[in-house]
Parts: structure tokens; sequence; C-alpha cells
């Protein structure tokens, strides 16, 4: 159960980010390759405001939170707006994560740095297993973020605007949808969300320049295990891939564990094409 408990606060982490994938994937049907840096650079906030700053928690979650939208939102104006296609969008938000590593690499350096958790660190036993308690606040935000922003999603006006955007952004126009600002705030809230969690994600991972990299990679199989625009895919997505990972590592080796893991990416996308949750469109031409 100890494995298990590791593995599923992992695969949180993951679900985590391709949650922030599917935020911005929905609303403007464009795949940010630098959401993973903004949190990233969460966690550096994080460090900063509570290590080298001593501010109360909240505070640093509020300057975390305001120093990612911003970054967020700038990447929308100067990376993803001017760009002409979705192809060009990859090229330009990959661009933004690795300018993004190398700054946080000067800023802060290049030495893990470990981000205390503002509740307990006390080993918890919960079914037979024992778990952090930062690793059980880390499923909880899994879960509830998906069902909270599902429920949004079907529930608000703003949220069926997102949707239906997403369905046709022409038909959006001409129902009265201003699609930019919408885009604009898909980006800004996710780049918000990602600060916020880097209080959550910086003492399971710590903060270091790596750690973009590394969450990009597993958050985009997630993903696409799970299947673009479906949120409880991230969830499922997520965990799986922190299950496998963990698993393997234990049994066969680290050195495996991401063999493992994009042999089961390949076997789900060879029976399900579009994921285990995802729709595969028809198109008349």
């Amino acid at each position: 159960m100890t494995l298990i408990w590791s593995g599923l606060a992992l695969g949180a982490v993951y679900a985590l980010v391709a949650i922030g994938y599917n935020i911005v994937f929905i609303s403007s049907r464009t795949f940010n390759f630098a959401h993973a840096q903004l949190m990233m650079v969460g966690t550096f906030v994080a460090y900063t405001g509570l290590v080298t700053f001593r501010l109360p928690a909240a505070v640093v979650a509020v300057l975390a939170a305001v120093v990612v939208l911003v970054l967020a939102g700038l990447e929308e104006r100067f990376a993803v707006r001017p760009a002409a296609s979705h192809e060009t969008q990859l090229v330009t938000t990959l661009g933004v994560s690795t300018l993004l590593n190398g700054a946080a690499q000067l800023v802060w350096g290049g030495q893990p740095l470990t981000v205390p958790f503002f509740g307990s660190n006390e080993v918890v036993t919960v079914f037979g297993g024992r778990v952090y308690p930062v690793e059980i606040v880390l499923l909880i935000l899994a879960v509830v973020l998906v069902v909270v922003l599902g429920q949004w999603g079907k529930r608000t006006l703003l949220g069926l605007a997102l949707l239906g955007m997403s369905e046709d952004r022409e038909a959006a126009v001409l129902r009265g949808i201003n699609t930019r600002r919408l885009v604009f705030g898909a980006f800004a809230f996710s780049g918000a969300l990602a600060g916020v969690l880097g209080l959550f994600v910086g003492p399971k991972t710590y903060a270091v320049a790596t750690l973009g990299a590394a969450l990009a990679l597993k958050g985009f199989v997630a993903l696409a295990i799970g299947g673009f625009g479906s949120l409880p895919g991230t969830l499922v997505g997520g965990l799986a891939v922190g299950l496998i990972e963990s698993v393997t590592a234990r049994y066969l080796g680290a050195e495996f564990s991401n063999i493992m893991v994009f042999a089961v990416l390949l076997i789900i996308l060879l029976a399900r094409p579009a994921g285990l949750f995802g729709r595969v469109r028809e198109r008349v031409v």
C-alpha cells in the first residue's frame, strides 16, 4: 500500500499538469507546452516566499498566482495570439518553455530546493500504507479540480461558451462570444492555478529547473492516455502513469519506468486512438 500511495501521489501531480493542459486545449484547441514550466515557476515562487522571505502560506499562494498569471498572460499575448495556426503555436509555446527553463536556472540555480509543506509533515498510515499529508492533499486536489471544473463547464454560461468556442470558433463569434478574451482568460486562469498548485507540488517534487521538462512529458502522456479534452481522462491518465512508474521502478528498476509508461501508452492508443475518454470526430469533406 505504501508503494500504491506513492504512485497515486506522483500520478496526482501528473494529473494536475494535464488538467492545466486541458483548460487551455478545451477553450482554444491549443496545446500549451509551457504549462509545466509555469507550474515549475510556481514551486520556485513558493520556495522564495516560504523560505527566503518567511511569508504566510496564504500570502505566498496569492503571490504565486499573480506571478504565474502574468507570465501566462504574456505568453498568450506574445507567443500564442500572433501565431497563425495551431502548429505554429506548438513551436512558440515550446520556445516559451525553453525560455522559462533557462530563466529559472539563472535566477534560482540548478540545485534542487526544498519547498516546505505548510501543513503537517508527519507520516500517517492509511489502509496499511505509509503516506505523507501533502500526498493526500495532492490526490484530493486532483479529484476536486476535475469535479468542480467539469460541473462548471456544464452548468455555467461561461463554461458552455468555452465548450462551444472549442467546437466551432466561427459559430461562437457569430453568436457574439468574444473568443479572444476567453482564450486569454483561459491562459490566465490556468497560469494562476499552476502558481497556487506550486505550493503543493513543490514539497513532493522539490523546486528544480529540470522539473518543468519532466512534468511536461509525463503530463502529456497522462493527457494522451485519458484523452484530449476530457477532464476525467486527465485524472485517470495521471494516476495510471504514476502507478505504472512507481511499480515498475520498484520491481524492474528505475531505468525501465519510462519504457513501461510509453509501452502502455502505445497499447492504449493502438486500441483507442483518441485515448480512454477521448472522442473521435468525423469530418465531412
